[in-house]
């Protein structure tokens, strides 16, 4: 059954998200973000993303690393449809996150801002798929706080969560390592982020 939230992303809000969702100037700072952070991986083969979108995120790999197969799933019908407009070569998958994935695994399996709106009661379903799905890993780039707490999203209750997501993925899997964290700033000058800090976790 879905979750409330999971509702919220696949219908009409979801939809309008779509179109505040791309801009250059997000496809500049996804360059400047994806290139640190593949910095630190080395040479990859494959990435998938949960939570895609419209596919701004997998768009700044392919430019950083244009022979690499790109995957990406979402909940939104209609930006998986926009996406496989755009980019027909992409493995797009129309479905939830906190259900089991048949897919390829990846060398690189990410979210970005995807985490902080699922139900927190479902937040484990996410790391499994995260984990079952990479072949080496895992990129968590969400808004962190040290302890779990629910903002108001848009005017929305329990639509936005913020917590240590990477140290929970660490306490979960004891393989995992943390290999780099980075902040982006949404003052930053030249590249402005939403206050995100990413996490590079290795198998």
């Amino acid at each position: 059954m879905s979750t409330e939230q999971e509702k919220f992303w696949e219908g009409e809000f979801g939809d309008s998200y779509i179109s505040r969702n791309q801009s250059d100037g997000l496809l500049a700072a996804n360059l400047s973000l994806f290139s640190d952070i593949l910095q630190k991986t080395g040479p990859i083969d494959s990435v998938l993303e949960l939570g895609c979108n419209v596919g701004m995120n997998l768009m700044a790999l392919e430019l950083l690393a244009p022979k690499i197969s790109i995957s990406g799933i979402d909940i939104n019908q209609k930006a998986i449809d926009e996406l496989k407009k755009e980019k027909p070569d992409y493995n797009l998958y129309q479905q939830s996150i906190i259900d089991s994935l048949n897919v390829d695994i990846a060398d690189l399996t990410f979210t970005k801002g995807v985490l902080i709106h699922i139900n927190p009661e479902k937040l484990n379903n996410v790391y499994e798929n995260l984990y079952e799905n990479s072949n080496k890993f895992i990129c968590i780039n969400e808004y962190y706080n040290p302890s779990p707490v629910t903002i108001n999203y848009r005017g929305h209750d329990d639509r936005l969560f913020k917590r240590d997501f990477c140290g929970e993925m660490m306490d979960k899997y004891s393989d995992l390592k943390l290999v780099d964290y980075g902040f982006g700033y949404r003052r930053d000058p030249v590249f402005q982020q939403d206050d995100m800090t990413w996490f590079l976790l290795e198998k």
